[in-house]
């Protein structure tokens, strides 16, 4: 079979489907090859299957050129239609048929588009945690262990593991936004109304979005240019005009600082810090707010009213159906029906979200709010054991969206991170996406990777200016794992030669710099032999890259491992 990458991109389709290289039925082949080898992760409610991907293959035009997405697999999460295949929302009892697809999804097909499958979701997209499923808790793309996110969660995990080169999810209080940030992708989240969202099983008609998980800006980009639009059968849509890139004139960052929970907190934390250092140099003025507005807001979603319009539309189905709805999802959407959520309930929310909307539109002007995607994330028995605690604090950072009628889009603090990825989400007022285009793709082109140095470069010595003139930034000192040896090397001028050993090791002093990843081929050429870059272990457990030495090199060279450090003469 081809080789095909461990992710799908809209340009790599596109460039083979141009050469020759590759067929749309290749592409489908490997799909259902990947969903067969991940079924265990509980990705898909109805998995790809090669004759009925076939059948919108069969019907692709043969003019390329006039159709954007000609031949681009997408995912669908099972709470948006699809014609003649059932829609669940996870709640086999709920599931019906329909006739015609949302009004997204034709949009998408008549651009060329191929849908692969249904997705599974925390039922009735009711949670970010990607655990409330009948269908099976949906495993991280980079760690089963650790919960995906939700309500998307198979949406966004298909994506990650090359099974589809978008997808498109749902989202009321953060669905497309929690699952990308677990997940290492863009998220993106239009304005509500942008994105017609007939043919969606509601959450909150009043606030609920189609949103797109992708793994790169210009995929995102793509996929909305064809996606939104008015839609005249759907009567929440809006004319809002396509955005283009648009850099702000202004960061906000909340003054009051960052919360951070579950059992990575700290490694958030310096995610996070190491996120706003890069905001700091991205040249647009940054200017710290009270944050406490956009938190009163979040809690009229869940703490108010809102519960309410969920039950409006599914009280009917979970009365006739008691028992046979996952149980945590029953226990909320129950909440929607107590006595305190009046008529007046509704009205005071209402005005008191009003005056939110009004500041948050003249404090948005022009400008950009960022804040953590998630401050945290946990394993999903952690989730299973305290089911309520852990969604709720999944959704700190992201529950004010909709209600304040404000567009984002979750960006990966590292596009390549492999291990516990980490995100920012970058909020814009509804009428300027455009801005939130122009900071996610400035964000994305200053992305940096941590390079440890134990020599010459450290802060200070001879050779740092060849970090410093590739604008890397001096973060801090700190130490490997005692895990490596070092040695001075006979060479001129003498340099430390360190190297991983499995006994006999130190912990090594090294400084580590943020090196923009555009620069970092420059700078590796500049590495002289026996000396090579590659991947270190810190005294607190991270991963970065780093100066290394081929052990032959040793073999006449001072054994300085004891003295944990190199020091000039």
């Amino acid at each position: 079979m081809k080789h095909f990458p461990k992710k799908l991109t809209i340009d790599w389709l596109k460039t083979n489907y141009k050469n020759g290289t590759v067929t749309p039925l290749q592409v489908a082949e490997y799909i259902v090859e990947q969903a067969k080898e991940h079924q265990e992760k509980n990705i898909w409610i109805e998995p790809p299957v090669l004759e009925h991907i076939k059948q919108y293959i069969d019907n692709l035009p043969e003019d390329k050129e006039n159709y954007p997405l000609w031949g681009i697999p997408f995912a669908i999460k099972d709470n948006i239609d699809l014609a003649q295949v059932p829609t669940t929302a996870a709640c086999k009892e709920y599931s019906y048929v329909p006739k015609e697809s949302a009004t997204v999804v034709k949009r998408l097909m008549a651009a060329g588009a191929i849908p692969v499958g249904k997705t599974n979701l925390d039922q009735f997209a009711t949670g970010l945690v990607g655990t409330r499923s009948p269908y099976g808790e949906v495993h991280n793309a980079l760690n089963p262990e650790l919960i995906s996110g939700g309500s998307s969660s198979g949406s966004a995990v298909a994506v990650a593991l090359g099974m589809a080169a978008f997808s498109l999810g749902t989202d009321t209080a953060g669905s497309g936004r929690v699952p990308a940030a677990l997940n290492c992708l863009v998220g993106y989240k239009p304005a509500v109304g942008a994105w017609s969202s007939k043919g969606v099983v509601p959450a909150c008609q009043s606030l609920d979005c189609v949103t797109v998980f992708a793994n790169n800006l210009e995929d995102v980009q793509s996929v909305n240019l064809v996606a939104r639009g008015f839609d005249e059968e759907c009567c929440w849509s809006k004319e809002i005009p396509a955005p283009d890139y648009k850099r702000p004139e202004k960061i906000l960052l909340a003054k009051e600082g960052v919360t951070f929970y579950g059992p990575f907190k700290d490694v958030y934390e310096k995610k996070w810090n190491h996120a706003v250092e890069r905001l700091k140099h991205c040249g647009i003025p940054i200017e710290y707010i009270d944050y406490s507005m956009f938190q009163e807001a979040a809690s009229i979603l869940y703490e108010g009213p809102w519960v309410a319009e969920r039950w409006k539309d599914l009280g009917d189905f979970v009365e006739a159906h008691a028992g046979e709805v996952f149980p945590v999802t029953e226990t909320i959407l129950r909440s929607g029906k107590k006595e305190e959520h009046t008529a007046a309930s509704v009205f005071a929310a209402i005005h008191k979200l009003q005056k939110y909307k009004a500041k948050a539109k003249k404090m948005l002007e022009s400008a950009v709010l960022i804040m953590p995607t998630a401050g945290g994330t946990f394993t999903r028995e952690e989730v299973r054991n305290n089911p309520i605690t852990a969604n709720s604090q999944m959704g700190l950072y992201t529950n004010h969206c909709n209600l304040l009628d404000l567009s984002a889009i979750a960006i990966p603090e590292k596009t390549e991170d492999t291990e516990l990825p980490f995100g920012i989400t970058c909020f814009a007022r509804a009428d300027s996406e455009s801005l939130l285009l122009g900071m996610a793709d400035k964000f994305l082109k200053e992305e940096t990777t941590t390079l440890a140095v134990c020599g010459l470069h450290k802060k200070g010595m001879a050779l740092e200016y060849q970090l410093t003139e590739k604008k890397a930034r001096f973060t801090e000192h700190t130490k490997t794992a005692a895990k490596y040896k070092l040695f001075s090397l006979p060479v001129n001028p003498v340099k430390p030669g360190m190297y991983y050993s499995q006994e006999g090791g130190n912990a090594i002093e090294v400084d580590l710099y943020e090196i923009p990843l555009s620069a970092m081929g420059y700078f590796m050429e500049q590495v002289p032999k026996p000396l090579v870059i590659g991947t270190v272990e810190l005294e607190d457990g991270r991963m970065v890259k780093g100066f290394l030495c081929e052990e032959y090199s040793t073999k006449e060279a001072e054994d300085i491992t004891a003295q944990g450090t190199f020091k000039m003469d």
